[in-house]
């Protein structure tokens, strides 16, 4: 049976002050009245039925995932008790499809990007899921054909060809300098990391096993007993775990890695411009998600507020304006990748009151 799993743990620090400690990005309705979960879960409808279909979160923000997915079987939401990285959320996902289907076929997905268009996303993950079922020794991992020296994002070396569109992986990549990033490109055998991977569960079980043995085996040992232990158990133990990425635990090491290309629009919304990135603007550049504006005179701004507020901008060019409740951010949208210090300074100077 083919899984689906989606991570949706992440706190999206730079979409503060829209995205706090108790409402992550993830579902936050920016994007025509819909959070990127709700997209990320629609996107997936194609491939897996519901009941195959998981989540995994912290178990702070659980109650809100579950009610923004309606047709999501409860029993599929995985709550992590505390956020280790990316290794152990998908190991716990792991054990637990485990002992459903211990030879099941587990696809990890991401919950914070835009993939356009929908046919290419489909087409690229069956064929993911067909190149893990023909190669169960393999991992498989989805690269994005790049459109751009992106700096921000990983990448991933291709070697030679197994299928159309499917490659051996030579080298996985740290996010580059920008004339190793143009390097890259230009090369044609590179693609951006998409952090959305394909495998046999017994395959990811070995993988994890070898790599990242005591962290497996803890694992292991709780997803058995998933249902029986009292929350504080399951902090302690998950708490003490090793903090590590799939990317640094397994795939960069591993030997047997296939490489599924995907040639769509893929938009990781983590900051604000990329948030402005999603709509259209107007005539002088201004984009605007609020019910309520004003720009005069105002040119290449991102506007943004969720209530009645009203945003009103005169004068000024090249702002991220962003309202809440109880904070409003203004910032040069050459800085929006920083508003993480910002919330770092906010949290040394007021606690955790604006967190």
């Amino acid at each position: 049976m083919r899984y689906a799993v989606i991570m949706a743990g992440g706190a999206g620090t730079r979409l503060w002050p829209l995205s706090r400690r108790d409402r992550p990005k993830q579902i936050l309705t920016l994007f025509d009245s819909q959070s990127l979960l709700q997209i990320a879960y629609r996107r997936l409808e194609q491939l897996f039925q519901p009941a195959n279909t998981y989540v995994i979160t912290s178990a702070r923000h659980s109650e809100q995932i579950y009610a923004a997915l309606p047709t999501l079987p409860r029993e599929n939401l995985i709550a992590e008790p505390t956020g280790r990285d990316t290794a152990n959320a998908i190991g716990l996902a792991a054990h637990l499809l485990a002992r459903r289907d211990p030879h099941g076929t587990m696809a990890v997905f991401t919950a914070d990007h835009l993939i356009t268009p929908q046919e290419e996303f489909v087409r690229a993950v069956r064929a993911g899921l067909e190149a893990a079922e023909q190669f169960p020794e393999s991992l498989v991992t989805f690269g994005i054909a790049p459109t751009g020296a992106h700096t921000g994002y990983g990448y991933i070396q291709r070697g030679p060809g197994v299928q159309p569109a499917i490659y051996r992986v030579a080298a996985f990549k740290e996010k580059p300098t920008r004339e190793v990033a143009e390097q890259y490109v230009s090369s044609g055998e590179f693609y951006w990391n998409s952090g959305m991977f394909v495998w046999r569960l017994p395959t990811i079980l070995r993988e994890l096993d070898r790599r990242l043995p005591e962290n497996s085996r803890v694992l292991g040992e709780l997803a058995r007993e998933w249902s029986k232990l009292s929350s504080d158990v399951l902090t302690d133990k998950f708490g003490k775990l090793e903090r590590i990425s799939i990317d640094y635990a397994v795939m960069e090491h591993a030997s047997d890695v296939l490489l599924v290309e995907m040639r769509c629009e893929w938009l990781d919304v983590g900051s604000w411009t990329a948030v402005g990135r999603t709509r259209k603007a107007d005539q002088a550049g201004n984009v605007t998600i609020a019910r309520r504006s004003l720009a005069v005179d105002a040119t290449n701004n991102i506007l943004i507020s969720e209530d009645e507020h009203l945003v009103a901008a005169l004068g000024v060019r090249d702002l991220v304006i962003v309202h809440a409740p109880d904070v409003t951010l203004v910032c040069h949208r050459d800085h929006a990748e920083a508003v993480r210090e910002l919330v770092a300074l906010a949290r040394q100077r007021y606690g955790d009151a604006y967190d």
